[in-house]
């Protein structure tokens, strides 16, 4: 078995188990090794654990489509991808990140002058533009249209737009998403411009207010952006949840997708 690390850009760990024979795919295309980088693995892996033997670690650049990181121990060794945005990235970022993957990899505490220092850097602005860009030049987006078997997301949209919004605001596109999922049931994604939203209501038992409430409460993330205050990301703003809590069927609609769940 191989285990396998992502470090990604708001520093959500997850540690999963993969089949060895896993591949890359395409899309995380290799660049070049980093042998200047792999020192600093080694000298983050050695504070950490200072009696054990020191494992090969090899770290290499690939074109991801955000600042997500994965670290994986196979046969003894260790693999370390980093994004090809943390090309140039201070010296000091690099041992942050060796830090708090090597950490999670191996179940130690995080250092919080490692972790602070990460955060500042990946929620700089400088940093936040170049990662939306990359994400809208290298991502895509599975589309699979806005006409459901019992709903039609544009006519549902446009409803709603006139009811809430006066008609302003300007129509993404709209996407049934590709299965019926229950735990992501819609999501704005701002890179491509995309409001997802779950299958799971396009069927006769799922009321309209439901769908209603999950494009409303996406379409309100068109009018109010994620907003980044000092290292915190601002998904729900004040504004966002006063405005979310003026939808007349919230209660039913929230009872509705807890009994989802």
């Amino acid at each position: 078995m191989l285990c396998s690390l992502t470090l990604t850009l708001a520093l959500t760990l997850t540690l999963t188990l993969l089949p060895r024979a896993s591949s890359p795919p395409r899309s995380a295309m290799l660049r070049f090794v980093a042998p200047d980088v792999a020192p600093i693995f080694q000298e983050e892996y050695r504070a950490l654990r200072p009696r054990a033997p020191m494992p090969p670690i090899h770290v290499r650049f690939r074109r991801f489509t955000s600042l997500n990181t994965t670290i994986r121990l196979r046969e003894g060794e260790i693999f370390a991808s980093l994004s090809d945005l943390l090309e140039g990235a201070p010296e000091s970022v690099i041992h942050a990140i060796a830090h708090i993957l090597l950490a999670k990899l191996y179940r130690k505490p995080i250092d919080r002058t490692q972790n602070l220092r990460y955060k500042r850097f990946a929620s700089s602005a400088a940093v936040s533009r170049q990662t939306d860009l990359i994400r809208t030049t290298r991502g895509t987006k599975r589309y699979f249209g806005p006409e459901g078997r019992y709903f039609h997301l544009e006519v549902v949209f446009d409803a709603l737009n006139l009811r809430f919004f006066g008609g302003l605001l300007g129509r993404p596109d709209l996407t049934w998403s590709e299965h019926h999922a229950k735990r992501s049931l819609g999501h704005y994604d701002a890179a491509h411009n995309t409001i997802v939203v779950s299958r799971v209501f396009d069927r006769p038992s799922s009321p309209r207010y439901a769908l209603e409430y999950v494009l409303y409460h996406e379409m309100l993330h068109l009018k109010h952006p994620v907003r980044t205050r000092g290292l915190r990301r601002c998904v729900h703003s004040r504004e966002f949840k006063a405005e979310e809590s003026r939808f007349p069927q919230l209660t039913e609609a929230l009872a509705f997708i807890k009994r989802l769940s």
